[in-house]
């Protein structure tokens, strides 16, 4: 896709689960590989950069295993690599190329690291001239200064401290920390300038402490890792969530209303970047704080407050707060975001190209940016993202000013959050949500609805025996709680064309046989089944949206629906279209027998303990008894247009 267009966008509420950390993730792979013994890391982010690690240590002869959900085991090496000389495409992995390299350069073996081309222009000079410093035989193949790289083995000395800059990188000074603890002897690191991005050096403190290496930290000025020192695997690791990733959905919550929570990052958090929940809190923004959760709210008066702020330690996150900036009431000016010049595009230029598009007027220098918002956003801006996944997460935001925008380029979210626009769309693509009884018409009308507005369309009423029919196929007993509630987490259903497909397979009427009937009725019965199957009707909702059709979606499923809609029609009117429909199919029908049936099922559905049947306070009643299809998908339209269009 070359492209993606988003809607309008008026609010955003709901909670995202997190990928997992790209900047632990690969911090713990190659702790893992340099370690002693076997380790298992869970919630490992699954996105290009972390490929590319795995890949690049599998080259080196380090044994990794996929486990399957995100967990991977590392065999680690005990600090030497098996495989002496391999050639190493490292992407536009920054957190990979930068590490493996001061490791490698201690692996007395020859190496080849390249990348794509902006990694050709990523500067690493500092890193270099770290480790030459101490004898490391590390050369230029392209531009001096900068990758690609050629390795060579060489008899390291650590006679002195070795001296290095701080003011470009983080990832400088991480990776010499991690390689230094393979010579055995005591190292030493002062650092020539400020260092910035503090917190990433607090994450690697941290991680190397749990496999066994401690540093001492004088300030942020000298580093001393103590001799006979070496990594032991600590057995099973978890990657907390992205904090840099909580930005986007914390910021949606700050400007589209709220509440939005993120789960997998909270006060416990070992990563800087949590911090961004207090440059909301300062914009205005309420900020509720739990051991791994994070929720935010918009304030009262809806509009987000002007700032002022130094943004060292929190340059990734600090690019949310740009186009939250579209939001405020006033200027808004990041400081000391130097190194946004030298990540995965200059992004103080390419940040002030895009928030112009917008109708914001941008002035930029070395280290800052400051934007002034429009009254109101240019509509149908048209969104380049320079192959920076950040630049396509956080213009994505822009739509909730309630104008369409353009993401070209979408995909390059795959380098740290490949599900990163469908998790958005959970909490702020538009739902119309059709209610009423059964036999009220309100699959219909939901799907020539959603064919009219372009939407996604989702049956609610045939998860339960779509669940029903896939245990049956996969072999799993009816009254496994746990099996069924797993497939039903997972359902590869979809509605096209007034069709049902399970898998790509066909089985709209399949699931109506009997035997499926009945087991629809068990499986409803399991409460795990249940909560797993409101999870995955929530997961429906896609961009540009979804109208959605059962007999509970505006009260429970999608109680903030941009517009709900309860379809109605007498019980007499109901069986009648009942007993054609049947008739037209050929089956034997009975129209007192329906009636009576109707009038029962009704009765149920509005006794029920959980979710009974009803008119919820803030949807419009349509009443189809005396109305055609036609006629019905007419009043619909007319209630979407008037409700959230």
């Amino acid at each position: 896709m070359d492209s993606l267009h988003l809607p309008p966008l008026r609010e955003a509420s709901g909670n995202v689960r997190l990928p997992g950390s790209k900047s632990i993730s690969n911090r713990m792979l190659l702790l893992a590989a340099l370690a002693e013994g076997s380790t298992e890391i869970r919630d490992l982010l699954d996105s290009d950069d972390t490929r590319v690690m795995l890949a690049a240590l599998g080259k080196v002869g380090v044994g990794v295993t996929a486990l399957g959900c995100n967990a991977w085991r590392v065999e680690g090496c005990d600090g030497v690599f098996p495989v002496k000389d391999a050639d190493l495409f490292m992407g536009n992995a920054g957190t990979a190329i930068r590490p493996l390299t001061a490791a490698l350069a201690l692996s007395g073996g020859h190496y080849r690291l390249s990348g794509v081309p902006r990694m050709h222009e990523r500067p690493i000079g500092d890193l270099v001239d770290g480790l030459r410093q101490i004898g490391a035989d590390i050369r230029y193949t392209g531009k001096p200064g900068f990758p690609p790289l050629a390795i060579h083995p060489a008899h390291v000395k650590l006679a002195t401290p070795i001296r290095l800059r701080g003011d470009v990188s983080s990832q400088f000074l991480t990776a010499l920390l991690m390689a230094l603890p393979l010579t055995g002897a005591e190292a030493v690191i002062e650092m020539t300038t400020e260092l910035i991005s503090k917190p990433y050096i607090e994450i690697t403190l941290n991680l190397m402490a749990r496999f066994g290496v401690k540093v001492q930290r004088e300030g942020w000025q000298r580093f001393t890792i103590p001799a006979a020192q070496r990594y032991r695997s600590p057995g099973v690791l978890h990657v907390e969530g992205d904090a840099s990733a909580a930005s986007y959905f914390l910021a949606a919550g700050a400007i589209g209303g709220g509440p939005v929570r993120v789960e997998g990052v909270g006060r416990d958090s070992i990563q800087g970047d949590v911090r961004f929940a207090d440059a909301l809190k300062a914009m205005g923004a309420h900020i509720a704080w739990g051991g791994q959760h994070i929720e935010a709210r918009a304030p009262e008066s809806g509009k987000l407050k002007a700032f002022d702020l130094d943004l060292n330690h929190i340059p990734d996150a600090a690019m949310t707060l740009a186009v939250a900036a579209l939001f405020a009431d006033g200027r808004c000016v990041l400081r000391n975001i130097a190194s946004w010049r030298v990540k995965e595009t200059d992004r103080i230029a390419a940040m002030a190209t895009e928030l112009r598009k917008l109708g914001a007027s941008v002035e930029e220098g070395t280290d800052y940016i400051a934007v002034s918002p429009a009254p109101t956003l240019v509509s149908n801006a048209a969104i380049d993202t320079y192959d920076d996944h950040r630049m396509a997460m956080c213009f994505a935001l822009a739509a909730l000013g309630g104008v369409p925008v353009t993401i070209n380029d979408p995909y390059c979210v795959n380098k740290t959050f490949p599900d990163y626009f469908d998790a958005l769309a959970e909490i702020t693509a538009p739902v119309i949500a059709i209610d009423g009884p059964s036999a009220s018409g309100k699959g219909t009308v939901a799907e020539r609805v959603a064919a009219a507005l372009g939407y996604h369309y989702l049956d609610s009423g045939s998860l339960y025996r779509l669940t029903a029919l896939a245990a049956v196929r996969a072999g799993v007993a009816l009254d496994d709680e746990v099996g069924v509630a797993e497939l039903a987490a997972g359902l590869p259903a979809s509605f096209v064309g007034g069709r049902i497909l399970l898998s790509d397979d066909d089985v709209t009427d399949a699931i109506r046989t009997e035997e499926i009937s009945a087991g629809a009725s068990k499986v409803a019965a399991l409460p795990t089944v249940r909560a797993a199957l409101l999870a995955r009707q929530r997961a429906y909702r896609r961009f540009p949206g979804l109208v959605a059709d059962g007999r509970d979606m505006a009260s429970v499923v999608f109680p903030d629906a941009a517009a709900k809609v309860f379809l109605t029609a007498s019980a007499e009117a109901r069986a009648e279209r009942r007993y054609k429909q049947l008739i037209a199919k050929g089956m034997p029908a009975n129209m007192h027998a329906l009636l009576q049936d109707l009038q029962e099922r009704d009765a149920r559905d509005a006794q029920r303990s959980v979710a009974p049947l009803k008119q919820c306070d803030d949807a419009v009643l349509v009443d189809t008894t005396p109305l055609g299809i036609d006629e019905a998908v007419a009043a619909v339209m007319a209630i979407v247009k008037r409700q959230s269009l």
